[in-house]
């Protein structure tokens, strides 16, 4: 049965997604090297520690990097919408685009 979607688009949207993805990594990691940092206070309270591992634990899942999430949940679910799309449709798509479309002579 044919789908009734662009496999292309869904794609190419997944590459967009990507790059934005990839332009948020950069700062979670700053933010990530300044959680870590702000656990180096001396006498810091235990309440505040437990709060600044719970957002270094969101950061960790978001972007991956720890050895329970080496690849991170964004990235991981971006590769789930990639690998959601019939691989076969979208190569047919890719090849009538790179044919264009013709029109009819009827």
């Amino acid at each position: 049965m044919p789908i009734k979607w662009s496999a292309l688009l869904v794609i190419e949207a997944a590459d967009m997604l990507e790059k934005h993805i990839n332009a948020a990594v950069e700062p979670l990691e700053c933010a990530r090297e300044v959680a870590k940092a702000t656990l180096e206070i001396p006498q810091l309270p235990q309440y505040v520690e437990q709060r600044i591992n719970g957002l270094l634990g969101e950061i960790e899942r978001a972007i991956g990097g720890s050895h329970s999430e080496p690849v991170g949940r964004l990235k991981a679910r971006l590769q789930s919408i990639r690998d959601s799309v019939p691989k076969d449709t979208l190569e047919k798509e890719k090849k009538s685009a790179e044919y264009g479309k013709q029109q009819s002579l009827v």
